[in-house]
């Protein structure tokens, strides 16, 4: 809504009437409002957005004598919301690397933390984004178990916290695997019958018609009483289906300590890609706590998940992903870097992208860190170590040259680094051979 005459201290107050209820009223202090089924701007009610006669209440606490003011109410409609974004601008306009969290969950689903008397009680959403800016990270997918109520939450807070991107994430939550989306905030129907890829495709087809992409959750971890449906069941979906995999989980960090054993997702990720899927690996805290240690393995930034983006915002972090241009850092240190290209003549492809090999037998490999004294580089083909490589690279500079000579030609190949016990602190994406 806008109108002349401010100048001449002309001042226009706004509400809104829908056919049955009183949505909300914002008096001088707004000009735009959103409203949809799952989140409404603050001081507006979210909801069903019921057919007929909707109306502006408009109040008009002070204009002069003989002025005349012009106002202008302009009405936008999506049947269908894409990619929710909770700014009208990005948090940052500039192209680089960003640090967040892509697994999380508060009191809108089962994330617990302390009451002021020490009880343990459904965590408000936002103890969950005070930890994660204390830890310092770029931005955050809150990803509830099939729920949508964090949405609104997040719309109000995301103006007061505008230095770390909120993403309105969600779990789905199966009993054949749990996946998190993220983009849209409309209701997603995760009912399956069974773990057919003609029961999944059902939801995943809608998340990706809107602009949304779909992950796999701690793919590694087995479906029983301890973990009801958390095991991935379901096979044989189409290509491109899955854009992301869960490889390295928070939750089971913390019960195990191990970021490399199988109930962690590189089995699932590494068989994927042997099938020729181009699945950009993630991590994901996994925290319920709304607490950030950096000492506290699945603590929220325990992984971080680094994504290069042209702009920080959620259409630019779901478009990093597709792209792979990321990397897992296992600790989450803002102080390590990792970074990974392959280039054949004059051809060059960075993580996430496909390397055009023809006939050659010759590769250079250029890996750039950073943080990591004393640590070595380790690369894996087709889901193989490849020896050779490793026996060059046991103690690393910042900028990596590597000549790769081999026999056979490969489909993928990424590089892992370990520090000085040789323990995994990163892990690049693929870049992909044709």
């Amino acid at each position: 809504v806008s109108y002349t005459g401010k100048e001449e201290r002309t001042t226009v107050d706004l509400g809104l009437l829908d056919p049955n209820n009183f949505r909300g009223w914002s008096g001088g202090s707004r000009s735009k409002i959103t409203l949809s089924m799952e989140d409404a701007t603050p001081g507006y009610l979210p909801g069903a957005l019921p057919s007929g006669y909707w109306k502006l209440l408009l109040g008009i606490p002070n204009i002069r004598e003989n002025v005349v003011s012009q106002y202008e109410a302009l009405i936008f409609l999506e049947s269908e919301p894409r990619v929710t974004e909770f700014l009208d601008t990005p948090i940052n306009t500039k192209a680089g690397w960003y640090h967040g969290d892509l697994h999380m969950h508060t009191g809108n689903s089962d994330g617990k933390c302390l009451s002021q008397s020490g009880n343990k009680i459904p965590c408000p959403v936002y103890r969950t984004v005070e930890a994660a800016v204390n830890r310092d990270l770029d931005f955050i997918a809150v990803t509830e178990h099939n729920a949508t109520s964090h949405a609104n939450a997040l719309r109000e807070l995301q103006p007061a916290f505008d230095e770390i991107l909120l993403v309105a994430g969600r779990e789905i939550t199966t009993f054949y695997g749990h996946a998190n989306i993220f983009g849209p905030t409309g209701y997603i129907d995760f009912r399956m019958r069974d773990s057919s890829a003609a029961e999944a495709t059902k939801w995943m087809d809608k998340v990706n018609k809107l602009g949304g992409i779909v992950s796999i959750n701690h793919a590694g971890v087995p479906s029983g009483e301890d973990c009801m449906g958390c095991g991935w069941q379901i096979k044989d979906l189409p290509r491109a289906t899955i854009t992301a995999i869960e490889i390295i989980n928070g939750g089971t960090l913390k019960k195990t300590g191990s970021s490399e054993i199988t109930y962690q997702g590189w089995e699932q990720w590494y068989k994927m890609l042997n099938n020729g899927e181009r699945i950009t690996a993630i991590g994901g805290s996994d925290d319920h706590s709304g607490t950030a240690d950096s000492e506290v393995l699945g603590s929220i930034g325990s992984p971080t998940t680094v994504v290069f983006m042209k702009e920080l915002s959620a259409k630019g972090m779901i478009e990093g992903i597709r792209d792979g241009r990321v990397y897992i850092d296992i600790e989450g240190n803002k102080e390590r870097f990792l970074d990974f290209k392959a280039k054949v003549n004059n051809n060059e492809a960075k993580m996430g992208e496909v390397l055009n090999v023809n006939s050659t037998k010759e590769i250079q490999l250029s890996v750039s860190v950073k943080g990591v004294d004393g640590a070595s580089l380790e690369f894996v083909v087709d889901g193989e170590i490849e020896s050779e490589l490793i026996q060059r690279n046991n103690n690393i500079k910042e900028n990596n040259h590597i000549v790769w000579r081999y026999d056979t030609k490969p489909n993928w190949i990424l590089v892992k680094v370990r520090d000085k016990k040789g323990n995994l602190i990163l892990v690049s994406n693929p870049i992909y051979f044709e």
